[in-house]
């Protein structure tokens, strides 16, 4: 495994125009993460045409550095402005904005560096080690039943952690489904629910739901606040967590690692479930489960530990099964093909090549995380500072783009601000 991890390696700095997408993908992911509105799906759908023009290996290596750090990158917008940069970074944002109005933005924001780099690293060396008897395993035990089970497993996490009482959070997660079911039917094709509109035949979209009641709403809240006299700037904090600090966290890093690689393993599980799995262990394994939610440091560490350790594993079922764990796994399987390419259990014979490639890029972005991640930390702190009725257009303006450019949807936007008035 060595060896192949340092060929790979050698293969990946070997090459300056290599280096150059490396390098384009580490800070593209965390920027695109970072921007309030827009997402590193956003930045993937706009170079999907262009891997054609690339290596295979080239253009699988930049997709697979995007999920990395663009996952870290969502966590930033989620800490300091509630937005939640992906669906895996919704979990971070119920403690990491709390610590940002508390004054605690530096300290949030370096757990997630940190904590994002451990969950990565971790998760691309067992990913190199596990991969081929993983898939073995998956291929004989993991069936129809089985992912029902753990999706069922997930929406009760789900439902503990997103309301104040159970029913509360059941009836969250039920209104969810009920809206989930919403167009037409995958498998016969018939239209539900959708009352004769033609736009609601294609259900409504993830991403502009999440950015109209995270973004919109909270937009919303803080006008009527501003209005009202009420409005309270959040503080900036520059001060990162110490050593102890974060130590005192080592158990939620350790179990939110086995979280996020047991659901990323699991074909269409992906880093979304790892994170709300991650938390909802944290508040149940906790000796005051009642701090969380008001600004708890811990609220932070294991979600983002969890959709990090997740994005490694993610890998497994891609290359060994052809199944992608999520829409930016379901994009790289667009790159194979556009190069002749099929993923699964032959491309490890195939193209080992490449497989080490990716894997390599994946060990060595995880890295980029700790070191970029601290440097742009201390910069994007500073956004803080901006006066609201300067930000929130700006906001706003992003949002709307990034609910746009998903699907090309009119509709989206209107989905994105009815949420936003709903959340409000």
């Amino acid at each position: 495994m060595v060896e192949k991890f340092l060929a790979g390696s050698a293969a990946l700095f070997g090459d300056p125009i290599t280096i150059a997408i490396f390098v384009f993908g580490v800070i593209g992911g965390m920027l695109f993460g970072a921007i309030p509105g827009v997402s590193m799906l956003t930045l993937a759908a706009i170079l999907l045409p262009f891997t054609a023009d690339l290596d295979p290996a080239q253009g699988v290596m930049l997709f697979a550095v995007i999920y990395c750090t663009g996952t870290y990158g969502g966590a930033i917008t989620a800490i300091l402005f509630n937005i939640p940069g992906a669906p895996e970074n919704a979990p971070t944002a119920f403690d990491g904005y709390p610590m940002t109005r508390q004054g605690k933005s530096g300290k949030a924001v370096g757990a997630a560096v940190l904590c994002s780099a451990i969950g990565g690293v971790a998760s691309a060396l067992v990913m190199m080690a596990a991969t081929e008897p993983l898939a073995n395993w998956a291929i004989r035990n993991i069936g129809p039943p089985e992912i029902f089970a753990l999706v069922f497993f997930g929406l009760a996490v789900a439902s503990s952690v997103g309301g104040r009482t159970i029913w509360k959070g059941w009836m969250s997660v039920l209104l969810g489904l009920l809206i989930a079911t919403i167009g037409q039917d995958p498998v016969g094709g018939i239209n539900r629910y959708n009352f004769g509109f033609t736009d609601l035949a294609a259900g409504i979209a993830f991403v502009p739901a999440i950015l109209g009641f995270f973004a919109v709403s909270e937009i919303f809240v803080q006008a009527e606040k501003k209005a009202t006299g009420q409005y309270d700037a959040p503080k900036v904090g520059m001060s990162f967590p110490s050593v102890l600090e974060l130590w005192a966290h080592k158990f939620a890093v350790v179990r939110s690692i086995l979280v996020g690689f047991f659901c990323g393993i699991l074909p269409g599980i992906g880093a979304t479930l790892a994170a709300f799995m991650g938390y909802g262990e944290a508040v149940r394994w906790s000796k005051h489960p009642e701090r969380f939610g008001t600004g708890e440091a811990e609220g932070v560490v294991a979600p983002e530990t969890a959709n990090n350790a997740a994005t490694g594993a993610a890998m497994i079922p891609l290359l060994a099964l052809g199944l992608p764990g999520g829409a930016l796994t379901a994009m790289m399987i667009g790159v194979f093909n556009l190069h002749d390419m099929e993923v699964g259990p032959l491309i490890m014979i195939e193209a080992p090549e490449l497989v080490w490639i990716l894997f390599a890029s994946m060990f060595w972005a995880s890295l980029a995380i700790l070191v970029l991640g601290m440097v742009e930390s201390k910069g994007i702190v500073h956004l803080l500072r901006i006066p609201f009725t300067m930000l929130a257009p700006g906001i706003l303006v992003f949002s709307t783009i990034g609910a746009y450019a998903l699907r090309g949807n009119i509709f989206d936007v209107y989905t994105m601000f009815i949420a936003g008035i709903a959340g409000y």
